[in-house]
């Protein structure tokens, strides 16, 4: 199945999913390159909420970018295996690398804005990430270990902690309370 099959057939979770489900299937329309950062409006990235194997514990790492905790993930970069680019930007970002998926099915979306930046030296304008969210598995007793030229930490935390290790407030408030609410849902249909 083809990601805009995926979204098609997705069951948003609130408002905020129903609005940014179907701007990211318009813009999958319309938008050419919307896989790579050729693209410079909006591009289609991937992130990951990885939860321990005995679901006490979410990683996250500290993103030198946005100066604070947050998920892990990245642009797809020409990749259409969005699942495939989670699992990658997990790996690369935390050193982990037994991670699996919960689920292959999508578990969260959103459309993410970014400011303008200077990487690499080079200055990026203001542009939207259009996100896809899995929920992945980990051991959390692995070696973890931080991506200098991404981020200067990576940890564990109890997903409550998350909400006051994060200085990003809409994030913690639109993203990471909802994902931490799915992913009670999820875990209580996996024991029923």
């Amino acid at each position: 199945m083809n990601l805009k099959e995926e979204l098609r057939n997705y069951i948003p979770f609130n408002e905020q999913e129903e609005k940014d489900r179907e701007l990211i299937l318009e813009l999958l329309q319309m938008q050419k390159d919307i896989y790579t950062r050729d693209n410079r409006l909006a591009h289609m990235t991937a992130s990951a909420w990885v939860v321990s194997e005995d679901h006490t514990k979410v990683l996250m790492a500290y993103h030198n970018l946005y100066d604070s905790w947050a998920w892990l993930g990245g642009h797809a970069d020409g990749e259409e295996d969005l699942l495939s680019v989670a699992l990658r930007e997990v790996r690369e970002e935390s050193g982990i690398h037994d991670v699996r998926p919960f689920s292959e099915e999508i578990f969260s979306v959103e459309v993410l804005t970014v400011d303008g930046h200077v990487k690499k030296g080079e200055y990026v304008s203001s542009h939207l990430h259009l996100n896809v969210t899995y929920l992945l598995v980990a051991d959390s007793a692995q070696s973890i270990h931080n991506k200098p030229d991404e981020n200067n930490a990576v940890g564990w935390f109890a997903p409550e902690e998350v909400y006051v290790k994060s200085s990003e407030p809409w994030f913690v408030e639109h993203i990471y309370c909802k994902l931490n609410t799915k992913m009670e849902q999820w875990l209580k249909k996996e024991a029923d």
